[in-house]
């Protein structure tokens, strides 16, 4: 199957709105037996970036069928919402329903965890800045329920981690009681590298115009993903420091990963 046109994402410059409105471009079943709807638009946030997908439904306008939406995926800029529909007797109306007007429905409690999830995380880069971590390289996210966490690459004094653990958890904590309006904005890239601080990270192409999240006064980050609305949404945040050894030139170099709980 080829699908050449890329779905809108909605929830990049939307990202409170969980209720909108679509059209159905296609229904199918994949190879791995799973049945998706394509949409020309969409508020559902599809897994990527280290943040899980929405969950919600689509129900086609003026009919009773209802689709759950268990899973969502990106793929070539095109977005496929996976799940069944709740009465399997009705798929023939999405099989034949290639223009319908759907309304699409996120899963709230769902989407407002991922998002204080993954603005945790940029928010524990702005920490590890501020106690003096700024040498150390952000590398994988992984802001999921079941242990979030933020790998860094670079070599820190171990006598030094279990101090800083300390330093970051109240210096986190000290930015969400503080607060500050979370902003997602599109901007060419010269404009995205200064409200990054000056530069980009190397996957992000000269010429390209990229989405740019800055929480509070702090500088922007490259990111894809859902937000909270405001740091103190976040609520509080519990910080570990795992160390991780890896050999690099014969050397034994140290890679803090740093795992992040909301309470």
């Amino acid at each position: 199957m080829e699908l050449t046109t890329p779905t809108k994402l909605e929830f990049y410059d939307q990202m409170l709105k969980l209720q909108s409105k679509a059209i159905l471009v296609h229904y199918f079943k994949g190879d791995d037996g799973r049945k998706a709807l394509i949409l020309d638009n969409t508020i559902f946030h599809p897994q990527g970036g280290g943040q899980p997908s929405d969950t919600g439904f689509i129900c086609v306008t003026d009919s009773n069928l209802r689709f759950c939406v268990q899973d969502v995926r990106s793929k070539d800029g095109v977005v496929f919402h996976y799940g069944v529909a709740e009465d399997s007797s009705m798929e023939n109306e999405l099989e034949q329903g290639k223009g319908k007007e759907v309304i699409l429905q996120v899963d709230e409690s769902r989407r407002r965890l991922n998002s204080r999830l993954h603005s945790a995380g940029h928010l524990l880069d702005v920490c590890m800045r501020n106690v003096g971590f700024g040498h150390l390289e952000p590398g994988k996210g992984y802001h999921f329920p079941d242990g979030p966490f933020v790998e860094y690459k670079g070599t820190v004094p171990l006598n030094e981690l279990q101090n800083k653990q300390r330093e970051i958890e109240i210096e986190v904590n000290a930015l969400i009681s503080k607060g500050g309006k979370v902003n997602a904005t599109v901007l060419p890239y010269r404009e995205a590298a200064e409200l990054c601080g000056g530069s980009l990270p190397d996957y992000i192409h000269p010429g390209s115009n990229p989405r740019i999240i800055k929480l509070g006064d702090n500088p922007g980050c490259p990111c894809g993903g859902t937000h909270v609305s405001d740091v103190s949404e976040i609520l509080s945040m519990k910080v570990y420091i795992i160390n991780l050894l890896h050999l690099e030139n014969d050397n034994l170099i140290n890679d803090p990963h740093v795992s992040e709980c909301q309470i």
